[in-house]
């Protein structure tokens, strides 16, 4: 296993005073590791988990050539045969039951959704292109294609071929689609466990009274629901204040029961040393300043597991420490930039990109090249199908409000300038992630 002093000589013009956004998302990247150890859950628990390994398709899908549409089935060689071509409709094929009559030459079957196709039928003509007169159907010119509106067997799937990869998130659709294969439970990982504290003397908990100088803690809440819309197992270590003895303890207790500890303040440049000191004790830690804003100050990591932790499969020497700034906003920002794909990471998941749209800025914006911004925005669409975005205002990285106006992050990259209105800029967008 690589140190942490290793993996920063990899990277090209590594520099821990002025670090590039696009150089801590190389480091975390070789810092993480997936979870070993998997288990196998009910279909209505799997939502959210990360497969573990490819789940292959017991059956084919569809099971047998079945009709897309209410209409008629027939021959496609009958197509063509003069038109309007006029069939006698021999009989009914209902879904769910296979209609076992035999065809004369100029015969088709009234056929219902879903239903087997007839031996020998290979072509459904939709019920509202025909007219039926008696018991002869009449069917217009050009009205299908040989083969039109019929579902050929495992044209989906075939029995044996992967439904779903290894590392794959297991998504609303892909219940159904392990629900339509018959299968009643998946192999997945593990649930990856995060602990998280807030540190501080100045930081209030709910319920105690205010006073001069101190704050709510709000950064757990966001931090707490950041991690559970990712799906993890979240272990509230409350508030730790600004004491050595404190935070050591605190730690120590997060690396025995959780893969990952997130912490919130603490990791500022003006941060006492024995600070510092401490967490080098316990660990394999670097302290950087990112060239970004909002959120430079971060402190990452390994801080080693004591004897005795918890260890029920899968379980590492050590827990990856992600030590964020204080501020609200830049706790959000810098998890949704780092920490959140990192985490993905360590759940097994397959690489999951943010989810970028392209967006005309209403507005000037300031930007320094040689840092990367992450301003909060508003994306509008336009009349005309376009996007839009304006920001929320003040960009304060203590502006917690303007994360809740937000529906996304208008990303500058570290060599850009300033934005007039009318270029087109990138947005991060917030939508099941915040």
């Amino acid at each position: 296993m690589k140190t942490t002093v290793q993996i920063a000589a990899e990277l090209q013009g590594y520099d821990p005073h002025a670090l590039p956004a696009e150089t801590v998302s190389a480091f975390l990247d070789q810092l993480v590791e997936p979870l070993a150890s998997a288990e196998g859950v009910g279909l209505l628990d799997a939502l959210g988990r990360v497969l573990s390994e490819d789940v292959l398709s017991p059956i084919s899908v569809p099971p047998h050539d079945n009709s897309a549409m209410d209409g008629f089935a027939l021959r496609g060689a009958d197509l063509g045969a003069g038109w309007p071509l006029r069939l006698r409709v021999a009989g009914t094929a209902l879904a769910g039951a296979a209609w076992r009559g035999r065809l004369a030459p100029g015969e088709c079957v009234k056929i219902m959704t879903g239903a087997l196709m007839p031996d020998g039928l290979d072509t459904v003509v939709p019920q509202e292109l025909t007219q039926t007169v008696g018991d002869t159907v009449i069917v217009p010119a050009d009205a299908v294609r040989p083969g039109d509106n019929c579902r050929k067997l495992g044209e989906d799937l075939r029995a044996g071929q992967p439904a779903l990869r290894r590392g794959q998130i297991v998504t609303p659709a892909a219940l159904g689609l392990l629900a339509s294969l018959g299968l009643a439970s998946v192999p997945v990982v593990r649930r990856l466990r995060v602990a998280y504290f807030s540190t501080g003397d100045e930081i209030l908990s709910l319920g105690q009274p205010p006073r001069e100088g101190a704050v709510y803690d709000s950064n757990r809440y966001t931090v707490f629901g950041l991690l559970t819309r990712l799906g993890v197992e979240v272990i509230d270590l409350g508030v730790v204040r600004d004491d050595p003895a404190a935070l050591q303890t605190a730690f120590v207790a997060a690396a025995a029961q959780a893969d990952a500890i997130i912490t919130s303040g603490g990791v500022g440049v003006g941060e006492a040393d024995h600070t510092r000191a401490m967490m080098h004790e316990l660990g394999d830690i670097v302290f950087w300043r990112i060239a970004m804003r909002p959120g430079r100050p971060m402190a990452v990591g390994r801080i080693a597991r004591p004897c005795g932790g918890r260890d029920d499969g899968g379980q590492t020497s050590h827990a990856i420490l992600f030590g964020l700034p204080g501020n609200p906003v830049a706790v959000m920002v810098t998890f949704l930039a780092f920490v959140r794909p990192a985490l993905l990471r360590m759940m097994g998941a397959r690489p999951q990109l943010p989810v970028l749209v392209c967006a005309i800025s209403e507005e000037h914006l300031r930007k320094k090249p040689g840092r990367t911004e992450y301003q909060r925005g508003i994306v509008t669409p336009r009349i005309d199908g376009r996007l839009t975005v304006r920001t929320t205002g003040n960009q304060g990285s203590g502006v917690l409000s303007s994360m809740v106006r937000a529906n996304g992050l208008i990303v500058l990259g570290h060599e850009q300038g300033n934005v007039a209105p009318g270029d087109e800029v990138r947005v991060m967008m917030f939508e099941g992630v915040i």
